[in-house]
């Protein structure tokens, strides 16, 4: 078994995790770029969504994980019967989630579905991989929003486009390997293609946020639909 050296140091977020609806039950937050879900062991990786709840919200815990890099919106369960029950929504694929990203280039069609299997990359960790052999499969829909330009180093700037995105499934890097087949990887992706040239400062993030979140409230069984507004 090979092992896996993980030697990333998170740096220093100083933007805040914002609440935006809490209950007895449930919190949802919008996570900033830049911040870890969880807490690493190593300890210089202490700051994360996890560790900076857990002081205001003893015994929260969290239902899913937006990378490092990805902003947006997280659910978190107050207690463990409530995250058993939200788990349950998600992986009975009850839950519906949509990203906003900037692409790389102009996508030619308007819409289109990415069905491709993913794996891990045992040789770049944490890469992860298309493998129709090996991986698990998934899936992810695009609708393109605007196609524009955006300002770098190159002259006329770098051509991208904004697009929804929806995964119907949840692979570790989904959306970000699945835009890379595509053609077109999320602008600021360092694993994926999409980093931008040195100096375009504006690119320094991950241009991919998680806007929207439907689901149903573990308790009451009502329908909860969330929505935070793109940042870039």
């Amino acid at each position: 078994m090979s092992v896996i050296n993980d030697t990333f140091i998170a740096p220093p977020c100083v933007e805040p995790v914002t609440l935006l609806f809490e209950d007895e039950h449930v919190l949802v937050i919008n996570k900033p770029s830049g911040l870890l879900s969880l807490s690493g062991k190593n300890p210089l990786n202490l700051d994360s969504v996890h560790h900076r709840l857990v002081a205001r919200f003893p015994g929260c815990t969290l239902v899913h994980r937006l990378d490092f890099g990805t902003s947006g919106l997280m659910i978190v369960a107050r207690n463990r019967l409530i995250n058993a029950a939200l788990c349950q929504q998600f992986s009975q694929r009850r839950v519906s989630k949509t990203y906003q990203a900037l692409l790389c280039g102009h996508l030619a069609d308007e819409e289109g579905v990415i069905d491709a299997a993913i794996a891990k990359d045992p040789a770049q960790f944490p890469r992860m991989v298309i493998c129709p052999d090996t991986g698990k499969p998934a899936r992810s829909r695009y609708r393109v929003i605007e196609r524009g330009i955006f300002p770098g180093e190159s002259q006329g700037g770098l051509p991208v486009t904004r697009v929804a995105l929806t995964p119907e499934t949840g692979r570790t890097h989904q959306l970000r390997i699945h835009c890379q087949q595509l053609g077109h990887p999320i602008l600021g992706c360092d694993l994926y293609g999409g980093r931008l040239l040195p100096g375009a400062e504006q690119a320094e993030r991950l241009m991919l946020h998680a806007s929207e979140l439907t689901l149903t409230h573990p308790v009451s069984g009502e329908p909860m639909t969330l929505s935070a507004p793109s940042p870039f």
